[in-house]
């Protein structure tokens, strides 16, 4: 893609700087998003994030960001959510009180079931299962591992809209949803920033990708 800005807002929390320095590293114009006007002339967003879905959206409501991101997703540019971003993306979410999310994927995030996982949070490497081909995991092997923290998962309507699988806990249901797409929307649960050589080449990808499938 030509011109390629990528936009990461700043969600006054979390991983900012951390995915500002892999976009940088990897040789992509970058710029911080703080409000609607910051999002002219980019070509791709990125929603990252570590804290709490209510919080998160508070802010994002506080800025006047929510509808601006749905605007740009309905542009077909590409949109990535990181962690807490990725569950932003879901209609609606539990923690903090259940409410709102931008709704880009349908779906809910809830907490863990402390009966079917070993600890929460989930924290630590985990590999991940992916389900299908997809442009932002060329070069990516299914299987491979990330680094996970989250006490929350997305669970999607749409079991099409899961495009990659980590199972923690082990047993009948131990699979948790750990990337979401679905057209030009895309979200990871662990951290590509800091999952080393694959995460950085995922976020390559994303950087590189021009929204179609």
């Amino acid at each position: 893609m030509t011109d390629t800005l990528i936009g990461v807002i700043d969600m006054d929390m979390g991983n900012l700087r951390s995915v500002l320095n892999a976009v940088h590293s990897l040789g992509f114009d970058h710029k911080v998003v703080r409000a609607e006007a910051d999002i002219d002339g980019l070509s791709h967003l990125i929603l990252p994030g570590v804290g709490n879905y209510r919080t998160a959206m508070q802010h994002l409501e506080a800025q006047k960001l929510i509808e601006p991101i749905r605007a740009f997703a309905r542009t077909k540019r590409p949109v990535l959510g990181i962690c807490l971003g990725m569950q932003l993306l879901s209609f609606t979410g539990d923690e903090g009180g259940t409410g709102a999310g931008v709704s880009l994927i349908e779906g809910h995030v809830e907490r863990f079931d402390p009966m079917r996982v070993p600890t929460i949070p989930h924290v630590g490497w985990n590999e991940v299962r992916l389900t299908r081909k997809h442009p932002v995991l060329t070069k990516v092997k299914s299987g491979v591992d990330f680094y996970f923290v989250h006490s929350y998962h997305f669970r999607v309507d749409d079991p099409k809209d899961a495009l990659g699988l980590v199972e923690y806990g082990g047993g009948e249901h131990s699979d948790y949803v750990a990337i979401v797409a679905r057209d030009n929307v895309l979200g990871f649960q662990f951290h590509p920033e800091k999952s080393q050589n694959n995460g950085l080449k995922l976020l390559e990808n994303f950087c590189d990708w021009d929204g179609a499938c």
